[in-house]
């Protein structure tokens, strides 16, 4: 196995692939920024500065676009989501902090990361822009073309180079099949909208309305609260009630779903490089082993290190083997937060539309509306980050207590110390067993003497009433000197209790690990709180309806007003321009009202007088 591995590391090592994939980010800047000047030269501004005499080269052209939505996208949620799965091996390539372009101070690193950051943001911006564009035809022939570009180098360098120095055969493939497959559905995308657009354009299908202003699903959950309550709910399945209820009237943002899709892609990524590097460590265990090996042969096995170095060989074999053991309850773990953050963000945002607070801390009933604001741009990189490290630290957590086990449990087995574990087992076992059944007469004979009787049967318990005070006070005093032993392991118990929670939720996002009143200093908490509210302001299904109706009642009144405009002036005869009507108007008005003409601001060039006799000639005339 050894040789072999060796063979594979000299073969990859004179593997010199064509391919530069950080310097093809560097290039693929070009193609981005020449899509990007299309697509904002086709968009037009909405709000356009108007000046008198003076002209626009460019119109109204070169409006800003945007890659996505990140508050109220619901349409092609899964496009956007795999477009942010393109980008994961970028995303780890910033996470390794891979990214130095440039020999910088220690202290200027910050500023390297927000420039790879930018340019990471950067090169993979055609694909949200060409899928959020409204220029289908065109945004889907360069989503295509820049997608081809990517695809087709991918390929070429897995191709050149397809080993790796690590994990040996088809390496690099085990990398980068997530993107390609990304890239591939991203294809599929831009060619069904090029067909798509195409048909529309040559008249065989119609057009596609607007993105709605509320959402079907919004509108069911506003009609599901209109009606009644039902009598009687349907069965539910056992899927339903244990693990996950579907709501057809409730739908995740595209910002929700690419965060899932790119930290599930992510998350492959990291243990494929944990893998490879427990794989390099593995080597140089095995190559110290021998050595080690080596060392006990040349000593006849009589030196005096020799049962340290056997204890040491057992350490490294039972370390290696709980460690590549717990990569899956690990992965498990943090696959399953993945999917309860995202029920747990279905259930937070029906409560706060049902205007409950009381799940949050006191201190998040009002939080910062700026605060809030950044959470949105915080929140899906930080939810990757913390899945990432989560993964890490359970991983780490889970391999020392299977280490625990093995020295506790196992190896005393093979060790043939099987009784003596059995009876330290047991004596450890009764000693706890004690503990706890003395804490428990304890509430039991509070229960008994030292409370009054229930004043009725229906009480659930006894009220808090001293009873048999004397006897009481003898109780308390003879076992202040018990419960100050009793404490200790208590005050233990708690650090060790809090250790492992901390440790096990760490990647839990939607739930904060600090104390009551220490919310605060949880920023992921924080970020995901700041999240929730602007979600909930800005999606809110009622209030989304409510301005829904003010804007349908607005343009039916502008219509019913142009439609009227419209049958006067079609019979009021020969069409006549506005600014001919205006200036006859003001003709009229000056001429019942000679006095205004001396009030009247002058135009640049003529007084107001020259001006009042130039309309007053034309009259005559």
């Amino acid at each position: 196995m050894i040789s072999a591995n060796s063979r594979t590391r000299q073969l990859n090592g004179t593997c010199v692939s064509s391919v530069d994939m950080e310097l093809f980010l560097h290039y693929s800047l070009i193609p981005s920024l020449f899509i990007i000047l299309v697509l904002s030269f086709l968009q037009r501004r909405e709000h356009r500065k108007q000046r008198d005499d003076t002209s626009h080269l460019l119109g109204n052209r070169f409006g800003i676009i945007i890659p996505l939505d990140f508050v109220g996208t619901f349409s092609n949620r899964w496009s956007y989501g795999i477009a942010f799965g393109a980008t994961a091996n970028k995303v780890m390539f910033l996470f390794s902090e891979g990214y130095q372009p440039l020999h910088i101070p220690q202290w200027a690193q910050a500023f390297v990361l927000l420039i790879g950051g930018m340019e990471v943001g950067l090169s993979h911006f055609p694909f949200f822009a060409c899928l959020s564009s409204e220029f289908r035809l065109v945004s889907s022939i360069l989503g295509f073309s820049y997608s081809l570009i990517w695809f087709a180098v991918t390929i070429l360098y897995i191709i050149q180079c397809p080993h790796g120095q690590f994990l040996g055969k088809y390496e690099t493939v085990m990398f980068y099949w997530p993107s390609l497959l990304c890239l591939a559905f991203l294809l599929g995308r831009f060619l069904h909208m090029f067909v798509k657009s195409l048909r529309v354009h040559l008249g065989w299908e119609l057009q596609m309305e607007e993105k709605p202003f509320l959402e079907v699903h919004q509108a069911e959950h506003v009609k599901r609260l209109l009606r009644k309550a039902r009598l009687q709910e349907t069965k539910k399945s056992w899927f339903q009630t244990r693990v996950y209820e579907w709501d057809p009237c409730f739908q995740f943002p595209s910002r929700m779903i690419g965060t899932t899709v790119l930290a599930f892609i992510c998350l492959y990524l990291f243990i494929v490089i944990e893998f490879c590097m427990f794989m390099y460590v593995r080597d140089e265990l095995d190559v110290f082993e021998g050595e080690l090996e080596n060392y006990i042969a040349s000593m006849n096995q009589t030196g005096t290190l020799t049962p340290v170095i056997l204890q040491v060989k057992e350490l490294m074999n039972v370390s290696k083997g709980v460690w590549l053991v717990t990569i899956l309850p690990a992965s498990l773990t943090c696959v399953s937060y993945l999917f309860h953050i995202l029920a747990c963000y279905r259930k937070h945002m029906k409560r706060l539309w049902a205007g409950n607070k009381h799940f949050l801390p006191l201190k998040f009933h009002h939080p910062s509306s700026s605060k809030s604001v950044v959470a949105i741009a915080r929140y899906s990189g930080w939810q990757i980050a913390y899945i990432l490290w989560g993964y890490l630290i359970i991983h780490v957590v889970q391999s020392l207590c299977g280490l625990m086990i093995m020295y506790s449990l196992v190896l005393p087995v093979v060790h043939n110390q099987g009784l003596e574990m059995l009876q330290g087992l047991g004596i450890g076992t009764l000693t706890i067993s004690i503990v706890l059944g003395l804490m428990i007469l304890q509430v039991w004979i509070a229960t008994s003497f030292f409370l009054q009787p229930k004043m009725s049967t229906a009480d659930k318990q006894k009220p808090l009433a001293l009873n048999n005070r004397k006897a009481f006070h003898n109780f308390n005093y003879f076992l202040f000197f018990y419960n100050v032993l009793l404490g200790l392991g208590a005050c233990l118990s708690r650090l060790l209790i809090s250790c492992i929670l901390g440790t096990w939720l760490i990647a839990r996002i939607d739930r904060t690990i600090m104390q009551n009143g220490y919310e605060g200093a949880d920023m992921g908490f924080s970020a995901w709180i700041g999240m929730l509210y602007v979600d909930h302001y800005h999606t809110n299904p009622v209030l989304v309806s409510f301005c829904n109706i003010l804007i349908t009642g607005h343009r039916e009144r502008r219509l019913q007003q142009a439609i009227k405009y419209w049958c006067l002036n079609q019979s009021a005869g020969p069409r006549v321009s506005a600014r001919s009507r205006t200036r006859w108007l003001l003709l009229q008005t000056l001429v019942n009202n000679p006095k205004l003409v001396m009030l009247r601001k002058s135009r640049p060039g003529h007084s107001s007088r020259e001006f009042t006799q130039i309309l007053l000639m034309g009259s005559e005339s």
